[in-house]
């Protein structure tokens, strides 16, 4: 038993009144260490408080309404003093996710559900640059893949001008919608050359024989935990991959294909559309999804950029 039992101390009853918790919690912030009772009875494991623990519990509760993570909490109140930034930026984050998704319910409810034009294409195979990066989920997606397009981009040269190569104007890439689709990186590219003009491109790669450069997104078409995105660089004549790229093949092929005109953060309703195309015909769909781009976002505005969407279907046995 606590013996004569302080004056100052108060049930956790009683304290979880005064601090605005349940005593659920309080014995959750005991047992994780983050806010220990002044004394624990040794015959019962009653826990007692002080009410000068009352500011500290009270902080507790107002940084959770805040969506604050209880080990940030926990190192809010060891005094670090940039222990928010991150959970200000994951705020941040969120809500432009959700700005975009609103964005997107508010072109459904006025043009109602996408039925975009979808064609079959074949394309030839392409010899590439490609760089991959490990995404940790779908709201992970636009981070991946900016940061591969950042190391491709940043890695290429032409053999006859090391100056001239491509570079990255800004690769602000931003999730979409609910993160449902693979189509979602707002991954902006420009060129030091001057991009391939929309009516000279289609989906079936006109913009490799302008000499035009040409980025494409590279989605699984499954979506798991972890998973690899991939952006791919058309290697025109003359030019060579550098840094950390790796020359590949992109496979020719059958693709469903359409044409996306618009922000790239609704590239996800185009990415439906396809998608529900193929299932309606029954066409067996394999990936990765691809995603070339076109515009060059430094110079056309946010409505008027064209993105080809493409999906790969199985082969006719």
């Amino acid at each position: 038993m606590l013996g004569d039992v302080d004056e100052d101390l108060l049930p956790i009853g009683q304290f979880a009144q005064l601090a605005r918790l349940s005593v659920k919690q309080l014995r959750h912030y005991d047992e994780i260490g983050l806010l220990r009772p002044a004394c624990v009875d040794a015959a019962t494991g009653y826990r007692y408080y002080r009410a000068a623990q009352a500011r500290t519990a009270l902080s507790i509760g107002l940084l959770r309404s805040l969506d604050v993570p209880l080990p940030v909490v926990g190192q809010v109140l060891s005094g670090s003093q940039d222990a928010l930034e991150s959970v200000r930026d994951s705020l941040e984050a969120e809500l432009a996710r959700r700005r975009r998704a609103l964005a997107s319910l508010e072109r459904v409810m006025a043009d109602g559900l996408p039925a975009t034009q979808v064609r079959i294409v074949t394309v030839p195979a392409y010899r590439v640059a490609l760089i991959r990066e490990r995404a940790g989920g779908p709201s992970d997606i636009a981070r991946a893949t900016s940061a591969a397009a950042s190391r491709l981009v940043a890695g290429m040269y032409r053999a006859a001008d090391a100056g001239a190569g491509p570079h990255l104007a800004h690769a602000d890439a931003a999730q979409t919608g609910d993160g449902s689709s693979p189509a979602h990186a707002d991954a902006r590219w420009s060129s030091g050359q001057a991009s391939a003009r929309a009516a000279d491109t289609h989906p079936g790669g006109t913009a490799v024989a302008t000499g035009g450069p040409q980025l494409i997104g590279l989605f699984p078409l499954d979506l798991s935990d972890a998973f690899d995105v991939a952006v791919a660089l058309v290697l025109h004549d003359g030019w060579e991959a550098g840094g950390e790229a790796r020359v590949d093949v992109l496979p020719g092929g059958t693709f469903a294909a359409a044409t996306h005109i618009g922000p790239y953060d609704q590239i996800s309703l185009t990415a439906h559309a396809v998608l529900a195309w193929c299932a309606e015909r029954r066409h067996p769909m394999r990936g990765p999804i691809r995603e070339v781009y076109v515009s060059d976002p430094a110079r056309t505005p946010p409505d008027e950029l064209i993105t080809h969407l493409m999906i790969p279907l199985e082969e006719e046995s």
